[in-house]
């Protein structure tokens, strides 16, 4: 049968079940997450997100598809790219309109290419490469793919780029002392500080699944969540209507932790559960208290994990400090296919040092972790 690839700016005529059996459960490649996010104007042309999928069908089923947008800024990918784009510039090419496969706002690893077969995936980034080259397109990033499709990328002639997040995960603890127990002392009785401070201002916690999550809860949280952006003098990318959308369509996938005191809401955070993993993802406070951050969005968020058995809970882009907390460094990956050579060598040579350092830093943090030895 013939192969048919279609560039697609948007996902309503694609079949949601035949999109999501390509996902791997994965709930942030989910048609219902993607398609929110178009449909309330988070992601779309007037933010910089122009949706430019690649859908491939055989036989006139779906057998794959690649995440891709036309971007024109870097903003709201957590790979930073800005140095290229003021090199180009400054050479006079121009780096915008670029091409990035990613889920949008959400440095998440997960799978970019969504398919069965290596020869799929091949067939698709094959294709994304000749799209970019027809546009005349200075480059295709791919953000927070999976680790099995990087293989893929670099024999495409992509460039490898390395990063950390920081994950914590369940060595098999069947209670949140136990998780405590395999710390060392200083960083186990620093977690017992904070934890009484927030206990000892009275402040309680509700953890409230996606389905329960009222109009006021999800309200609240959203002041909260902007209220994060305003300290650090920014917009937020994403709108109380986005998330009403996910909460009504994937409410089995939110998981919404709220902080009181005295009876008022005074904290939130808001995560995502799928793949057997907790996802930290947005969090706010209208005040102020010590250890109430890392409490509201990480030791609610690791006893979750304890009490209900998940693997693993990711805690978001960066954050060296939480490795005091029990989170382990991973690395992420990203992929970069430049079309000018001369770009290409340079943005090259430039990986190349960065990863020896970013593996240097790596190890460090491997011998900087939180546990007594023997433990993990």
């Amino acid at each position: 049968m013939d192969d048919l690839i279609e560039v697609v700016d948007t996902l309503v005529s694609v079949p949601v079940e035949a999109w999501n059996a390509l996902t791997d459960g994965n709930v942030f490649v989910s048609h219902q997450y993607l398609h929110a996010l178009h449909t309330t104007g988070c992601a779309s042309p007037r933010t910089g997100w122009a949706p430019r999928y690649l859908i491939l069908r055989r036989g006139g089923v779906l057998t794959g598809a690649m995440l891709l947008y036309a971007k024109t800024h870097s903003r709201g990918e957590y790979v930073f790219d800005q140095s290229w784009a003021h090199a180009y510039e400054r050479n006079g090419v121009p780096y915008y309109p670029k091409l990035t496969s990613a889920v949008p706002f959400t440095p998440v690893t997960g799978p970019r290419i969504l398919a069965r077969t290596t020869a799929d995936r091949v067939v698709l980034i094959q294709a994304a490469v000749q799209l970019a080259r027809a546009a005349d397109i200075s480059s295709i990033h791919v953000l927070f793919p999976n680790f099995d499709e990087v293989d893929a990328y670099k024999e495409a002639g992509f460039l490898l780029r390395e990063g950390v997040q920081f994950h914590w995960l369940n060595d098999g603890y069947q209670t949140f002392d136990d998780f405590l127990a395999s710390l060392t002392r200083e960083k186990r009785k620093k977690i017992k500080q904070d934890r009484r401070k927030v206990s000892h201002e009275g402040v309680v916690f509700r953890t409230v699944p996606g389905a329960e999550i009222s109009d006021a809860d999800l309200e609240f949280f959203y002041h909260c969540y902007t209220q994060t952006y305003k300290l650090h003098y920014s917009s937020p990318y994403l709108t109380l209507q986005f998330f009403r959308r996910i909460r009504d369509e994937m409410g089995e996938n939110l998981l919404l932790i709220v902080a009181e005191k005295e009876g008022k809401r005074i904290a939130s955070a808001l995560n995502f559960v799928g793949n057997n993993t907790l996802y930290g993802r947005y969090w706010g406070t209208t005040q102020f208290l010590s250890g109430l951050h890392f409490e509201t969005c990480y030791m609610q968020a690791i006893e979750y994990c304890i009490n209900h058995s998940l693997a693993a809970f990711e805690g978001g882009a960066q954050g060296e400090h939480k490795l005091a907390r029990g989170l382990q460094a991973q690395p992420t990956w990203s992929a970069h296919w430049v079309a000018d050579d001369r770009f290409y060598e340079a943005i090259g040579k430039f990986l190349a040092q960065e990863t020896m350092h970013m593996d240097d830093y790596l190890d460090e943090l491997k011998d900087r972790i939180p546990f007594k030895k023997g433990s993990i």
